[in-house]
């Protein structure tokens, strides 16, 4: 006995399944992967000026300079206003209008480092050192460490701006650069409280 139906195509019923590309670009997975290792060092470093300030009855120490807190939070809120504005950038990318706020943010951040450097300046000429004393030590280097990371994250912006006005520039690509540019951003209110306060 012949089957009297002629043999049926099962894939219209059960299509094969479709290949889809990763569930997060390898740019920024590669970038989310960094800044957590990040994370961690920069927890290290707070942990660690965390037990030898609760070993001193009084912090800091007595004979040292008074670190600026005021003029480092207008500092601060200049940081935060790159975080701002990078974000803005990242929101009229598909408009093509992201130069304007890029070169905003960039500005902003490099005022930060200028006024980070111009208060080492001062705390050097009061006795603030590497050398002077242990909540000098921390001090620079926990801050000095930030610094640095603030002139990787605009070497960043600087790239994506140069790809960006080439027109070569990928959501993906300016989406890793801006997770690296907000951690930059985010961490310093965190390093500011246990550093400056």
């Amino acid at each position: 006995m012949t089957d009297s139906h002629p043999e049926r195509d099962f894939r219209l019923v059960h299509p094969a399944p479709r290949s889809s590309g990763p569930v997060v670009p390898s740019e920024v997975f590669a970038m989310l992967v960094f800044v957590f290792t990040e994370v961690m060092f920069f927890g290290g470093l707070a942990s660690a000026h965390t037990i030898t300030r609760s070993n001193w009855p009084v912090w800091p120490p007595p004979g040292q300079p008074r670190l600026p807190i005021e003029a480092t939070a207008l500092n601060t809120a200049v940081l935060l206003a790159s975080g701002v504005l990078v974000w803005l950038a990242g929101r009229r990318y598909t408009a093509g209008r992201s130069l304007g706020p890029l070169h905003a943010a960039m500005g902003a951040g490099i005022f930060f480092v200028v006024a980070q450097g111009y208060e080492w300046v001062g705390l050097v000429r009061e006795g603030l050192t590497m050398q002077s004393s242990t909540h000098g030590a921390f001090f620079y280097l926990i801050v000095g460490t930030h610094a640095l990371h603030v002139l990787a994250g605009l070497a960043m912006l600087v790239f994506l701006r140069a790809r960006l006005a080439a027109g070569r520039l990928t959501a993906d690509e300016f989406t890793a650069g801006r997770i690296f540019w907000y951690f930059v951003v985010a961490l310093w209110p965190f390093l500011y409280s246990r550093v400056y306060l």
